[in-house]
């Protein structure tokens, strides 16, 4: 089968700047006088290009107030070549070997009070940069930063829709692969080449769990022969060339289910997922959707084998906020995209899980994969 494009253009310089005055606002807000991006999503999402992080620093300056600065190597800099960054008024700073960057981004901005740096930036340069800084107070910028990513716009919310469609379109082709005799390793390894094939840059994550692995929620794939009987839970995903991922589980069995209590066990599951994407609507808190799907498969008498969170949200990152789980009072707003994913894992025996992408609506929710809930029974 041909790779299907499924491309998205990076946003435009428009839609760049306002994340970054966003961005600088929210700084503000915060109290704090300047965010330090490093690479990884929340550059992406800052500049239309993640670039790497490696032992030269490389970071945005987005100060609070002020006119915002890519400090970069001179050797990488080459890499952000199609950032458009005069339109974004954002002035490129070059460093060799030799100059302290640290100092670079300190002179810049003079002495500032606070300063938050990425979540995931690389501990030699947190270190590093804390040094130089002087007295500034050090904190993370995810709270500031996750206040503009959660919240998608209508480009995103495309963009997630296409990753639905492409990893439905695997799920599709399942049956090709899933078989007694193959192990999860080769079923794995089909599955890994058609995620690339409907249009994914690669394959993030490929969990092919049968029978007793299927009750390790993050199983990754194995040697075991896959049984006639097993119930096997596939979870896979991964980002579109736009960096939007991905993320969709749903359970099969290759031929009827040996287990004779599947059937009924499955159903309890099927009802849970249902009503937690059923709760999903502007003004809902985030736990009320966890406590959905918990209190089914509870009442059920099923809690136990209950044990991750409903959901999390998804976007440049496949895990990020908002995360749907108890205690979380966020209330949901248009926009917002995340997982519904409750599971039951019987250790030992067996385990099932089904997840979609969905995103607030103005008036409700859209789930983005539409593959049948229903367990699914392969020829064996």
């Amino acid at each position: 089968m041909s790779r299907r494009s499924l491309h998205t253009p990076a946003p435009d310089a428009a839609a760049l700047r306002a994340r970054l005055d966003r961005a600088a606002a929210a700084a503000a807000k915060a109290d704090t006088d300047a965010l330090l991006i490093a690479p990884g999503s929340d550059l992406r999402y800052l500049l239309g290009q993640a670039g790497g992080s490696f032992e030269r620093l490389t970071t945005l300056v987005v100060p609070a107030d002020g006119v915002p600065a890519l400090v970069v190597p001179k050797l990488e800099a080459p890499g952000y070549a199609d950032v458009p960054t005069a339109e974004l008024g954002i002035e490129v700073l070059t460093w060799v070997d030799g100059d302290d960057a640290y100092r670079l981004v300190a002179d810049r901005l003079g002495k500032p009070g606070r300063v938050a740096v990425s979540d995931f930036t690389p501990a030699l340069h947190v270190l590093a940069l804390r040094a130089a800084l002087g007295d500034a107070e050090q904190t993370l910028a995810g709270p500031v930063v996750r206040e503009l990513r959660m919240r998608k716009d209508a480009a995103e919310i495309a963009a997630l829709r296409a990753a639905g469609a492409a990893i439905d379109r695997v799920h599709a082709r399942v049956g090709e692969w899933l078989r007694a005799g193959r192990t999860e390793a080769e079923v794995g390894g089909d599955i890994t080449a058609a995620i690339v094939e409907e249009g994914h840059s690669r394959a993030d994550f490929v969990i092919v769990g049968s029978g007793p692995n299927g009750a390790s929620p993050h199983h990754d794939v194995s040697d075991r022969v896959i049984q006639r009987g097993d119930v096997v839970v596939v979870d896979i995903g991964g980002p579109l060339p736009d960096g939007y991922n991905s993320d969709s589980t749903r359970t099969y069995s290759v031929g009827e289910p040996r287990d004779a209590d599947v059937a009924e066990t499955y159903a309890v599951l099927q009802r849970a997922q249902q009503a937690a994407v059923d709760a999903v609507r502007p003004g809902v808190i985030a736990e009320r959707i966890d406590a959905a799907a918990r209190e089914v498969i509870e009442a059920a008498g099923f809690g136990e084998f209950f044990i991750h969170r409903t959901g999390h949200g998804i976007g440049l990152d496949v895990h990020e906020e908002p995360y749907i789980i108890a205690g979380n009072q966020l209330p949901l707003e248009p926009g917002m995209a995340f997982s519904v994913e409750p599971g039951i894992y019987q250790a030992g025996r067996w385990g099932a899980r089904i997840e979609d992408i969905v995103v607030v609506t103005e008036s409700g929710v859209e789930a983005f994969n539409t593959r049948p809930h229903e367990l699914t029974v392969l020829d064996a």
